[in-house]
């Protein structure tokens, strides 16, 4: 996990952007590294913490990592650290369910429809099976305590979840892992009331034999930690 800094979160915009504030009072603009909607997670002046890559060639060398949101908790919105985190439990034997895979790989194409499995562990020692492992990143609470995914229609979502389902028709076994950056999401479900074509398509993976399970991770930015460590329930 890189070094973060504090700020203060200006506005988020063009999807990509956000404009801070530094303890020092300079503005600039920071990238923000997150393909969804962000709802419920964006409060203007609220304290934020962000990165600096040493890429010379980066327009914005600062990367925004953790927001605080409208409900008094903290959420990491860079999802290209979604499957670090992922990885980092699998290999540290957190996730209970997916322990004793001696092998993993990560972004292999597979399935009639030309995806990428986030990662593929093989060599069980109890289990023959391959197990495909998609992993989804959760942001959004509505309810109290109430975690959602999608936070915006995902069309893609919905061809990643039919692809488990092929995986699972062969002969393997197919796992749909959300990861939940959020410190008061307590349970999560499908956003039905957002994208109800992915909620029917979880429906239907669930009763197919595609395991869903949630993990939230503990998120304390003055550490420079971010790490999963605990299951939570998956209603569906």
């Amino acid at each position: 996990m890189p070094q973060f800094y504090p700020a203060l979160l200006l506005k988020r915009y063009k999807r990509f952007l956000a404009d801070i504030r530094l303890p020092d009072g300079t503005e600039l603009t920071s990238h923000c590294p997150n393909t969804g909607s962000m709802k419920n997670c964006v409060l203007p002046e609220s304290p934020c913490w962000y990165s600096v890559s040493d890429n010379k060639t980066r327009k914005y060398p600062q990367t925004l990592e953790v927001v605080s949101t409208p409900g008094g908790h903290l959420a990491g919105i860079n999802t290209a650290r979604t499957n670090e985190l992922v990885e980092q439990a699998l290999r540290e034997h957190v996730i209970v369910e997916l322990r004793g895979y001696r092998t993993l790989r990560r972004e292999v194409v597979y399935g009639s429809e030309k995806s990428r499995i986030d990662f593929l562990l093989s060599e069980h020692s109890d289990d023959a099976r391959l197990c495909y492992l998609e992993v989804k990143n959760v942001t959004l609470m509505e309810a109290e305590g109430e975690g959602y995914f999608p936070d915006a229609v995902s069309d893609r979502g919905s061809k990643h979840l039919r692809e488990l389902m092929a995986m699972v028709e062969q002969g393997h076994r197919a796992v749909l892992l959300f990861c939940v950056q959020h410190t008061g999401i307590q349970l999560v479900r499908a956003a039905a009331h957002i994208d109800p074509v992915y909620a029917a398509t979880l429906h239907a993976a669930c009763s197919a034999g595609v395991q869903v399970i949630a993990y939230a991770a503990r998120i304390q930015p003055e550490q420079n930690i971010i790490k999963l460590d605990r299951c939570l329930p998956v209603l569906n």
